[in-house]
């Protein structure tokens, strides 16, 4: 394992480090907690823990249709963690989906989660550092990547990789948190990062001027910020109310915002520890202060 490969592996299983139980059985025995069977489970039931950016399945949705995904397309979901996004992909559009990521404990629950929700006939994952993929060139049609690009020191040997493994005419679909114009510090620990050493936020200029070196041509690039900050300060208020409050029957929430909005099923906390409220908070003052910006964007393969 590589120094970058240990300190993302530091950050997102951080409580497995600490002595705590691996997390696939962590995950299993809240499951089983929750009068769930964790080898039998829906979507619905797995969405507090399902995809970790902003916005939830609500923008995956958004970037599938903005990207124009169609059934049968080959998408390498990167940066997939516990694999939501792959599942929701390959349920909702049909496509064929491999995932990777490169913290093993995430690889492990998104294997363990396509086979509960019988999703694993349409979806594999890889553990695997994104700037050197074991797989042949010009292999996949889609390059999938939500809230990811910024935990990847080398930019330029990523964007070189997805633009090998793309098939000619790919595209690139991307959602991803950027550096805001307040050169301000950030407020940690967010989601991404407890320190600076695995934040590596670029500008929004900088990303595009790389996309474009490497060779993709923009076909749409939208700023999203807003419609972040509006769902993470919703979402923050639920995780701020009291857990009595939030009855056992409520629907699940959305990943990184609602934190156990049923409370007896799995949350994010449950992956990142009680900092995880912490994270939330950090997150929505960056964005309320322009330290941080969302873009949304899809890129063809020039």
């Amino acid at each position: 394992m590589t120094d970058h490969a240990r300190r993302l592996d530091a950050h997102y299983d951080a409580l497995a480090r600490e002595g705590g139980e691996p997390l696939p059985a962590r995950l299993r025995a809240a499951f089983r907690a929750a009068g769930q069977d964790p080898d039998h489970l829906t979507l619905d039931a797995i969405a507090g823990i399902d995809q970790l950016h902003l916005g939830g399945r609500g923008a995956s949705r958004a970037l599938a249709r903005r990207g124009e995904l169609v059934p049968g397309r080959r998408v390498l979901d990167v940066g997939c963690g516990t694999g939501g996004a792959s599942r929701l992909l390959a349920d909702e559009f049909g496509v064929e989906a491999l995932g990777v990521d490169i913290t093993p404990a995430f690889v492990a629950v998104a294997e363990w989660l396509s086979r509960a929700t019988g999703l694993d006939d349409r979806t594999r994952f890889l553990c695997a550092d994104a700037a050197r993929l074991p797989l042949p060139s010009a292999s996949v049609d889609v390059i999938w990547c939500q809230h990811a690009l910024m935990n990847m020191p080398d930019r330029g040997a990523v964007l070189a990789e997805w633009r090998r493994l793309l098939a000619p005419g790919g595209r690139l679909l991307l959602h991803e948190v950027v550096a805001g114009d307040n050169p301000a510090p950030l407020a940690l620990p967010v989601p991404w990062a407890r320190s600076a050493v695995t934040s590596h936020l670029s500008s929004r200029a900088a990303l595009e001027g790389a996309l474009a070196e490497a060779g993709f041509r923009s076909l749409h690039l939208e700023d999203v910020t807003e419609a972040a900050l509006a769902w993470r300060r919703k979402h923050g208020r639920r995780e701020a109310a009291p857990r009595e409050a939030a009855p056992r029957e409520a629907p699940p929430e959305e990943a990184i915002g609602a934190a156990e909005a049923n409370r007896a099923l799995p949350g994010p906390t449950l992956i990142f520890g009680e900092d995880f409220v912490t994270m939330g908070r950090n997150l929505l003052a960056n964005l309320a202060d322009d330290r941080v910006r969302i873009l949304e964007g899809v890129w063809r393969l020039a």
